[in-house]
């Protein structure tokens, strides 16, 4: 049995995950009062970061008792104690280090305070603001990031289609002249494959682009066909659109750099698609460029979320500049959207919905947490699909990193089952320029 320890919590770890309470086993939690002034300036709002306020809150409020400042909250079997810490005592270190008496400096105080108060425990402060670890350590004191819903294994982020090499010639002909493809148990890797995984073939004289279809058992060919105009350019685009366009798989990650035609594929996908559904809901979160709220922009709802939309905008007009301009395509996406079946509009403005037989796109994925993930995904109905695109190297979140964010989350857990798919896209095909930059810059 580890040795008990103390653990302060920063005010981040609970607005990223309210059931934070429960990862911390057998160890004694210290909450800072400075933690519970933060959190009650979030409660007030609609967006995850104020929901998970209150449920924490809530949850707080249940578990404490009369005698609360006495003897603290019992967390359960098992589990240590909760405490709040006042910071009426505040640490001369910390004064001296550091000026100012933020928010982040009381926490730290608190810490400090926790720690002398049980110089025979380890007391660690828990926070997933890197600028706080800093400062903690430049301290002296043991400081953790929040690691609960970290993924250890970000590789499939970064690599490209696996490939087979010297495979029987005669298997790959066996593939290109089937429509339903050959039994998975036919060769020899079979055991090392996930549902959905799509793979090279190659042998000395013949290759092929395939996926294992766990629905079938069966190893088929992917194709090359265009999609509403968008024809894939690489076998990296080509596994995204066959994954894309098959509605049997429910839940589907894209991730890559940028110009990898992420978006570009999912809503191509979701046109070619638009009669198996009776919505295209396109939606991305709005991330807030150099501390601008939303409010500062004028008005009303719809007016305000369309620059942060105007992404989504340009990828439909990258398609609509395929055909001619009074084609039949053209028509149909001007009348999809005067009539609501193709929607673009903001993530928080879904909140709450129950989506049935739609076509669901989450651009910039990579800037949910987990749970937001979760509160998404658990929003479909029956005959939904749920495509989540995004680049994990470019979370524009502070408390995110390339192993917390909700895409590298939800890749990472739902592996390995037949309504998934994960593709990783690799080169670039926006530019020469482009991909030279995101490479080299």
């Amino acid at each position: 049995m580890s040795e008990k320890k103390n653990f302060v919590l920063d005010t981040n770890v609970i607005l990223h995950d309210y059931r934070c309470l429960d990862s911390f086993e057998e160890n004694d939690i210290y909450l800072p009062i400075a933690t519970l002034e933060e959190l009650d300036k979030f409660k007030k709002g609609s967006d995850q970061l104020s929901y998970n306020a209150r449920e924490f809150i809530r949850r707080l409020d249940a578990l404490t008792a009369s005698d609360f400042h006495e003897r603290g909250a019992p967390l359960g079997n098992g589990r240590g104690t909760l405490r709040v810490v006042m910071d009426h005592k505040y640490q001369e270190k910390v004064a001296a280090a550091f000026l100012e008496r933020t928010p982040d400096h009381r926490i730290l105080s608190c810490a400090c305070t926790v720690a002398d108060e049980h110089e025979g425990m380890k007391t660690i402060l828990v926070t997933k603001d890197i600028n706080l670890r800093m400062k903690a350590r430049a301290l002296g004191m043991p400081v953790e990031d929040y690691t609960t819903d970290k993924v250890v294994d970000t590789d499939i982020f970064n690599k490209s289609q696996t490939v087979y090499e010297d495979v029987d010639a005669g298997l790959i002909d066996r593939i290109h002249a089937s429509h339903d493809g050959v039994d998975v148990s036919t060769f020899d890797f079979a055991t090392r494959l996930q549902p959905n995984d799509c793979f090279v073939l190659k042998s000395v004289r013949n290759s092929a682009l395939v996926r294992y279809n766990p629905f079938n058992g069966k190893i088929k060919k992917v194709g090359k066909e265009a999609s509403y105009g968008i024809a894939p350019r690489n076998a990296e685009q080509s596994f995204a659109l066959e994954v894309l366009n098959d509605p049997d798989i429910k839940l589907v990650g894209i991730t890559g750099k940028a110009g990898t035609g992420k978006t570009l594929l999912a809503l191509a996908a979701a046109l070619k698609q638009s009669g198996l559904y009776k919505q295209v809901l396109l939606a991305r979160p709005i991330v807030s460029l150099a501390n601008k709220d939303i409010g500062f922009l004028p008005g009303t709802e719809k007016e305000k979320v369309a620059p942060y939309m105007q992404p989504l905008f340009d990828n439909l007009n990258v398609i609509k500049a395929q055909f001619p301009p009074n084609s039949r395509e053209v028509r149909s996406i001007d009348e999809m959207l005067k009539s609501n079946q193709l929607v673009i509009e903001a993530l928080a403005f879904i909140r709450g919905r129950s989506l049935s037989e739609t076509f669901c796109i989450v651009d910039e994925a990579q800037n949910l947490t987990p749970h937001e993930i979760k509160t998404i995904v658990t929003r479909t109905g029956e005959g939904t699909k749920m495509v989540f695109t995004g680049d994990i190297q470019q979370i524009d979140s502070p408390y995110l990193d390339a192993q917390s964010n909700g895409l590298a989350y939800m890749a990472d857990r739902m592996k390995g089952n037949d309504l998934f798919a994960h593709v990783n896209l690799v080169k670039g095909e926006r530019s020469a320029l482009a991909e030279l930059a995101s490479d080299l810059l």
